[in-house]
């Protein structure tokens, strides 16, 4: 399998993914799910994926549908369209599974994945951390990982149209 071919195999349909994610259930690892929209791929992002993936076996990321980002960002979101999204997180080493969700919060998905960890960034609090109830009445753990100062995408995108 070619490089590209690897890429585009972490880009799962939900039906997929839960296959796998019980297989890997099955093999004892401890899966990990983090979600977000990812419209502008920063370090701020690839720093809270990775410290993500520290925490288990596998790397599940839920990515947000453009029109799911547009219902949560406005009109002008998002900037990348989301398979472009889907493929830039499915090309880092760190992340197993990608899969695209149109709701606007990812808690369906959590509650069919049923992950171990569940993990947001420091912008939130456990109690408002959808599906955190969920994973931790099932036996998971919610980390929140801190924010790395001066990284967003609405600050970079501001940044950009003030150039």
């Amino acid at each position: 399998m070619n490089k590209l071919e690897w890429i585009q195999k972490k880009v799962y349909s939900t039906d997929a993914l839960l296959r796998d994610c019980n297989a890997w259930r099955m093999m004892g690892k401890k899966i990990v799910f983090t979600n977000g929209c990812f419209d502008i791929l920063h370090h701020g992002h690839l720093d809270l994926l990775a410290r993500a993936a520290s925490l288990g076996n596998t790397l599940i990321v839920g990515v947000n549908t453009d029109a799911s980002v547009q219902r949560l960002k406005g009109p002008t979101r998002p900037v990348t369209q989301e398979q472009d999204r889907a493929f830039q997180i499915a090309s880092l080493l760190c992340t197993d599974a990608v899969c695209l969700f149109d709701e606007d919060t990812p808690e369906t998905l959590i509650k069919l994945l049923r992950p171990d960890i569940l993990v947001k960034g420091g912008d939130y609090t456990i109690d408002k951390i959808v599906g955190a109830d969920f994973v931790q009445q099932n036996g998971g753990q919610v980390h929140i990982i801190p924010f790395v100062d001066g990284y967003s995408t609405t600050g970079l995108i501001s940044r950009i149209r003030g150039l």
